[in-house]
């Protein structure tokens, strides 16, 4: 397969797309809204948002932090009303953490804020560089889902 840019076309398809990802990544982290909630904030809100109630282990697991540092976090998200906690149906002495109607709302107005700084970027391109990116989406998914979540 040849590889048009900065990669080497000896290298494998993966250290181009790495890079770019990387770059993706980077760009997108900078495009967010600046606010009082840290990124592992709203990625434990997001992990909330999609798998439902978690254990503190497995947040802190999951987002690739301590359980002390989880235990902080989520105290912070429950002062500022976005979790609550509350005990595990199947084992009392376990602590689930939830998302609430209002942690929902930060990130719906975070996602809704960066998709408005994207449009503006997007609009820059051209329209066959837009469908690109568009027609990317699919296979991004799919990547991201193939990794296990503990990694």
């Amino acid at each position: 397969m040849e590889i048009s840019g900065p990669a080497s076309t000896r290298e494998h398809p993966a250290a181009h797309v790495t890079g770019a990802l990387e770059r993706l990544t980077r760009f997108l982290v900078r495009l967010g809204p600046r606010g009082d909630l840290s990124l592992t904030a709203v990625g434990t809100l997001g992990t909330l948002e999609r798998s439902g109630p978690c254990r503190l282990t497995e947040l802190a697991a999951h987002e690739g932090v301590t359980q002390p540092a989880m235990t902080q976090l989520v105290s912070r998200l429950q002062e500022s009303g976005l979790v609550t906690r509350t005990s595990d149906p199947d084992d009392k002495r376990v602590v689930q953490v939830r998302i609430t109607d209002a942690g929902r709302a930060a990130l719906a107005g975070r996602r809704e804020t960066r998709a408005a700084m994207l449009a503006e970027l997007l609009d820059q391109l051209s329209e066959d560089e837009r469908a690109s990116l568009v027609a990317a989406v699919p296979a991004i998914d799919r990547l991201t889902h193939l990794a296990p979540e503990d990694r």
